[in-house]
């Protein structure tokens, strides 16, 4: 039993010695294998591990850590590189973004993060008049997407001010506060503020103003006319001198860009009443002195002047009478001196004794001799003379100088009959 015990026990020993040999030939080999590993650094989309490997390739590791390189991914350094104790590796894994320029849509694949940088891969150009979001220096958003709205010129017309601006298609409200504009209470804008603006668009501002002007304006007299039988007939006298009142006016005057549009009387205030002029007119008359006819004249031709004495026939007045056969004429004048004359009218009036008289020579076939006539410029007269120049619608006035005939000369001149 004793040798049955001792044979167990050498048994026993043999097993354990051969265990012990296979575990130190396992941990021999572990040490082996995991010292021919390789030491790599892997930077998978900025961030960093350390990984041990026995890949013979970037590829062989990349597909170790099951990582899908795609078409538009960057992996560095190239696929085919062999593993190297502290190789370092880099993979960026693309992604798709869209670009959205004036509303026409791109969409490309990139490993860059920054606006700036992906719009330089895509070989798009913006300039600083621009509209961009998100911005050039900003990272892309998480929706992958960049709008751009490109800038074109238009013309901004501010009162009387014009410059070309850039902008991008915005509403026209939008716009004016984009660039600033201040719209004061009377101000208009002439485009619609909803409509988008368009290339070569004109904005037109008009700048409107409102103020008060407060003016003075002179008030005229009236003239009172006054009969006075002291005067002569025909002259006149001022008694009182009339004086101009004063009013203020007061306006609202409308400017657009500077110039008066319009200008709407507000209201109007007598500050002083106008004081009336009176004028005192002659009703006195002159009783002219009347030859009898001449010896070799035929009375019954020449009709005689009716009561001169007893009425204004012969008037050195000038006012205007309100009624009469009115039309034009044209005078010429003449004196009691002139070549040829005798200085006695057709009607026997002595024109050298009296030399105030108003007195004209006329057409019997157009004005009456004996007819009571207003001239203008010359007074009330009384058709008494004739002339063999004088034919139809003309008359010759009587003047008492040569000097006065001159200066009369010949005018158009309306007259009327009064009788």
């Amino acid at each position: 039993m004793k040798k049955s015990f001792i044979g167990t026990l050498k048994s026993k020993r043999t097993v354990i010695r051969i265990i012990s040999l296979v575990l130190f030939v396992s941990v021999i080999s572990f040490v082996l294998y995991q010292g021919s590993k390789k030491n790599v650094t892997f930077d998978a989309n900025g961030e960093t591990i350390e990984v041990t490997t026995h890949a013979k390739t970037v590829e062989q590791l990349l597909h170790d850590q099951n990582i899908d390189v795609a078409k538009h991914d960057k992996i560095s350094p190239p696929l085919t590189t062999k593993i190297v104790n502290g190789l370092a590796i880099s993979w960026e894994q693309a992604k798709e973004v869209t670009i959205s320029v004036d509303g026409n849509r791109l969409k490309v694949w990139t490993t860059e993060t920054h606006v700036k940088d992906i719009l330089k891969e895509a070989n798009i150009e913006v300039s600083e008049h621009d509209s961009l979001a998100p911005g050039l220096d900003t990272e892309i958003g998480a929706d992958n997407r960049i709008d751009i709205q490109k800038a074109f010129q238009v013309s901004l017309v501010d009162g009387v001010n014009e410059r070309q601006v850039w902008s991008t298609s915005t509403t026209v409200a939008n716009f004016l506060k984009q660039q600033g504009i201040q719209l004061n209470e009377f101000d208009r804008v002439e485009n619609n503020l909803k409509d988008v603006i368009t290339p070569q668009k004109k904005i037109t501002v008009v700048r409107v103003e409102k103020v008060i002007d407060v003016v003075e304006d002179s008030l005229d007299f009236t003239i009172e006319k006054k009969q006075d039988a002291s005067l002569q007939e025909g002259k006149q006298q001022v008694v009182t001198a009339g004086q101009k009142g004063l009013m203020t006016k007061t306006y609202e005057i409308i400017k657009e860009n500077g110039q008066v549009v319009a200008k709407n009387l507000q209201s109007e205030k007598v500050v002083k009443e106008p004081q009336n002029q009176v004028v005192a007119v002659g009703t006195k008359t002159i009783v002219p002195s009347v030859t009898s006819v001449p010896s070799n004249a035929s009375t019954a031709s020449i009709p005689s002047v009716p009561n001169i004495a007893n009425t204004s026939n012969i008037s050195l007045g000038l006012t205007e009478p309100a009624s009469g056969h009115e039309f034009y004429v044209t005078a010429t004048a003449y004196t009691a001196y002139c070549k040829g004359c005798s200085g006695t009218s057709a009607t026997g009036i002595d024109l050298r004794s009296n030399p105030e008289l108003k007195v004209i020579a006329v057409d019997p076939s157009v004005i009456k001799l004996g007819s009571k006539v207003w001239v203008e410029g010359y007074g009330i007269a009384v058709a008494a003379d004739t002339g063999g120049a004088i034919k139809g619608n003309k008359i010759d006035i009587f003047v008492q100088s040569e000097t006065q005939a001159i200066n009369w000369g010949v005018k158009n001149v309306r007259i009327k009959i009064l009788n």
